[in-house]
């Protein structure tokens, strides 16, 4: 739909937000090339910022066969780039919830997010000695930090695909429903009532 190569063994990367410093849109531009060279496509949908539109504009034109950049903004390309990419960034600077980690999970994409705010509270951490996790996760908002979690996410991607496929499934089976979040938030009421 984006005119993009369809490759199936290479893998799409998605950034779907508001362009502004919170949403952390300038370290997937300043770390773009490093991105391309990973062998790799980006995809990235938003608005906002007129620096930063000109920047998504500008890397698609320099690596057209390999990057979109969507100035603007659409809910249903955003849930249709969602559901096809294999990883979605949010390197956001703050999250106090945040939702697109929720639908990627959803959909079977992966997430990889600065943990901050609900980012760190939807999102866990892959750790392959114990089969778990839910995603990739870094601590400071920086492009290295950012890289390296790419970096990983790629190499299990390519190298371990069976867990890449196993981090997919867990994220899709979570219950990230009202009724869940609704109990959850009465056993920390009932638990914080007995300790007053």
């Amino acid at each position: 739909e984006l005119g993009l190569p369809v490759e199936p063994d290479v893998p799409l990367l998605a950034f779907i937000g508001r362009l502004d410093h919170q949403k952390g849109v300038d370290l997937i531009r300043d770390s773009f090339d490093w991105l391309m060279d990973q062998g790799c496509q980006l995809v990235m949908l938003g608005s906002g910022r007129a620096d930063l539109e000109s920047s998504l504009k500008e890397m698609e034109s320099r690596r057209y066969h390999q990057c979109r950049g969507w100035v603007g903004f659409s809910v249903s390309m955003a849930h249709r780039l969602t559901a096809g990419a294999d990883i979605l960034l949010m390197p956001s600077r703050f999250e106090p919830c945040g939702l697109n980690q929720l639908y990627a999970m959803a959909y079977g994409t992966v997430p990889i997010v600065h943990a901050v705010g609900g980012l760190r509270d939807t999102v866990s951490a892959f750790n392959p000695h114990e089969n778990a996790g839910t995603g990739w996760t870094f601590e400071w908002a920086d492009g290295g930090n950012l890289r390296n979690a790419v970096g990983n996410a790629l190499y299990t991607y390519r190298e371990h695909n069976d867990s890449f496929t196993k981090i997919q499934s867990r994220g899709m089976q979570q219950d990230l429903s009202w009724d869940n979040a609704a109990q959850q938030y009465e056993e920390v009421l009932v638990a914080g009532k007995y300790q007053w």
